[in-house]
């Protein structure tokens, strides 16, 4: 099974390496219509989407997965519209491939341009949300790439009904459906070889838990964009807006909790504590509550956090209860156990804020907004591939700009070097 596993894998990277050369040359109007193109064909696709999707739901169902996991995984006619207008959001964005993006002249007389350019084929691996296919499609067309994608099996009938749609859409315009494709074996030596195939990946951006990035940490010979765990903070600090902050929290953690930008730790001043967890009794009655020793003696909701708490992804509807001594206190509790990918501080004192947002090494940091805004649409990317968490090439929200390189363009005139 595994040598045919290697060879299928191979042979679809190899047909994305073609594809994706032609895509690279197209031009910014051939793919803006592709996209719009796309657009069209997932929402005229709607009625199949759903009914492929009712599969994935059954059969992730039987496996007892969570409601978290379930809404993830569930689409309904307002995302799969959803998923359609990022499309067209990103055709409307500005192409960054083949921009000058620094010019030399050195005493030599040659003219260096610094040009950008796609990296080439993407490996995406990804778990039950079959958005990830649509968005991450979307902007390796636009951004000159080809992509492979790899969707967990909870996802698979959804995800390939949605590619299908982009590969039409590729196609109404003159350009190779095989500029992106869908891994159709369920086999888990898929990811393993997609790891392996540096002769024609470029990059592999994994999306998932921290068992799929171990993985990827532990196996890959491709280079590697991480998109790690969100274990997000909301540290509500004594100069805050106690309303402002009580509803930040709310929404960090309810809007969607099944989403890598969810706060899933709450950390309080001393000082404001005992009042504020008062103000959460309305807004979070519904989500179990974990905390620290003093949480637990102000609030009988709160029941006792174990030190995996203060590190965990829930995804879910709960939450943990840190109570810090102070600013200095609160960023050194962070820096300790955050996942590095969005944290932020809600207060009026405008020092404290601009503090936090310099010390806390995070891809995203915020002041007075809620961590669920960490998203590249909500950055004005139309999408996101992923939100990198590490710090070489690429961090925070991923989208057209940060899936381009860059090469020289060397003009002489005769020159030889003496």
């Amino acid at each position: 099974m595994s040598d045919r596993v290697h060879a299928y894998i191979e042979m679809l990277a190899k047909e994305a390496k073609a594809a994706g050369r032609i895509v690279a040359a197209a031009s910014t109007e051939k793919k803006n219509a592709a996209l719009r193109a796309a657009a069209t064909e997932l929402r005229d696709a709607a009625p199949e989407i759903l009914k492929a999707n009712r599969r994935d739901i059954k059969y992730a169902r039987s496996k007892g997965v969570t409601d978290a996991f379930l809404d993830r995984l569930m689409l309904n006619e307002e995302r799969i519209d959803s998923m359609a207008s990022a499309l067209e959001s990103i055709a409307g964005l500005d192409d960054p491939v083949g921009r000058t993006l620094d010019q030399f002249r050195p005493d030599s007389g040659l003219i260096i341009n610094r040009v950008s350019v796609p990296l080439g084929v993407i490996g995406m691996i990804y778990e039950s949300r079959p958005n990830v296919g649509a968005d991450a499609g979307a902007l390796c067309i636009k951004s000159g790439n080809a992509v492979i994608l790899r969707g967990g099996s909870e996802s698979r009938h959804s995800s390939r009904v949605i590619v299908e749609c982009l590969q039409r859409g590729l196609e109404a315009v003159g350009l190779p459906a095989r500029a992106v494709q869908l891994v159709s074996t369920k086999s888990r030596d898929a990811v393993k070889h997609m790891l392996r195939c540096s002769k024609y990946i470029d990059l592999v951006i994994p999306r998932g838990g921290k068992g799929l990035v171990s993985l990827v940490q532990n196996q890959a010979r491709v280079p590697t964009l991480l998109h790690l765990d969100g274990n997000c903070h909301t540290y509500v600090h004594t100069a805050a807006d106690i309303a402002k902050a009580a509803e930040i929290v709310r929404n960090a953690k309810l809007r969607r909790t099944g989403i890598c930008g969810a706060t899933e730790s709450l950390v309080l001043d001393r000082s404001i504590a005992s009042n504020f967890l008062m103000s959460l009794a309305d807004v979070l009655s519904d989500i179990e509550l974990v905390g620290d020793e003093e949480a637990v003696r102000l609030d009988a909701r709160i029941k006792p956090a174990t030190n995996d708490d203060w590190y965990a992804e829930y995804l879910d509807k709960k939450l943990s209860i840190k109570i810090v001594d102070g600013l200095d206190d609160a960023i050194a509790w962070i820096s300790e156990h955050s996942s590095a990918h969005t944290d932020a501080i809600v207060t009026e004192d405008g020092a404290a804020a601009r503090r936090f947002l310099t010390e806390i090494d995070s891809a995203v940091v915020m002041h007075n907004t809620s961590t669920q805004f960490s998203d590249g649409g909500e950055f004005g990317m139309g999408a996101e591939i992923g939100i990198a968490t590490g710090k070489m090439h690429a961090r925070g929200p991923v989208g057209l700009e940060q899936l381009n390189t860059f090469k020289y363009h060397v003009l002489g005139n005769g020159q030889v070097r003496p």
